[in-house]
């Protein structure tokens, strides 16, 4: 058996200080919470006593939460959808394509390391003249040009690792590329695609600044900037704050535990190639 020693007890402290950090806004939400502005006030760090869910109502109705659920829900839903949609087309002409097609692979990956502030005013003057720079339409298109190259990556490294005998299989009894991609590639990105879906929902989800710039002021601002106008310049009710981040939370949980072990599959085909 392994014998305890010092290092054990240090490593134990390190990891109990490291959850810790973690747990602790965790907690600080569910405390401020469920409690009213005047318990809050007097321990902000203390347990509720019961479970007031005053603050909650206050977020939903007063704070119009329910109707920037709704556009958040549509904005990622939409978004995600054509990601997974033009990702995995592009995924395959790239895992399949020669020498032209690595090319513009490269030049494809290249694209994550430019700062996405380079494009929100020219893209934003561009909306404006369209018409479209308060509709959600202008967010999910700048979503889906942020998200596109992390999203063709990982289903092109993904596609590589498909054997080529599954395809000539296919294609030996007379189907074209779109059947080979349709009948054969398609059922096997299950994994990757669960993958593509919480990295991608997670972060349009969460996405402050562009939904401000392009809704703010609109009936159509998404979650973080409803809850951002929870806010005020000399008063905060942090309850309701609070609450609302709670709300916003959920959908992120639920989206990750549906999807958790398609990430955990994906994650274990990569190590295998």
């Amino acid at each position: 058996m392994t014998r305890y020693t010092w290092r054990t007890g240090l490593l134990e402290v390190v990891m109990l200080a490291v959850t810790a950090v973690f747990v602790f806004p965790l907690w600080l939400l569910v405390s401020v919470g469920f409690r009213s502005s005047a318990e809050v006030a007097q321990n902000p760090l203390a347990a509720p006593t019961r479970f007031d869910l005053s603050n909650f109502k206050l977020a939903w109705e007063q704070g119009q939460l329910g109707s920037a659920f709704l556009n958040s829900i549509y904005i990622v839903v939409v978004t995600v959808a054509a990601l997974v949609v033009v990702g995995a087309c592009a995924g395959y002409y790239f895992a399949r394509a020669g020498t032209g097609g690595r090319r513009w692979y490269g030049i494809v990956a290249a694209g994550m390391m430019v700062p996405f502030q380079i494009g929100v005013l020219p893209l934003y003057r561009t909306f404006s003249a369209l018409g479209i720079s308060a509709n959600p339409v202008s967010v999910i298109i700048f979503n889906i040009g942020i998200q596109l190259p992390l999203t063709i990556i990982l289903y092109t490294g993904f596609i590589r690792q498909v054997p080529l005998e599954y395809e000539e299989a296919a294609r030996v009894d007379g189907a074209g590329t779109v059947q080979v991609f349709r009948r054969v590639i398609l059922p096997l990105l299950l994994p990757v695609t669960g993958t593509v879906i919480v990295l991608d929902g997670l972060a349009v989800w969460n996405e402050f600044f562009t939904p401000l710039l392009y809704l703010g002021g609109t009936p159509n601002v998404t979650v973080p900037v409803q809850i951002y106008g929870f806010v005020g310049e000399y008063s905060s009710n942090w309850g309701e704050i609070f609450a609302g981040l709670l709300m916003a939370s959920l959908p992120v949980l639920v989206l990750f535990f549906v999807f958790q072990r398609y990430m955990i599959r994906s994650f274990g085909s990569g190590l295998k190639g």
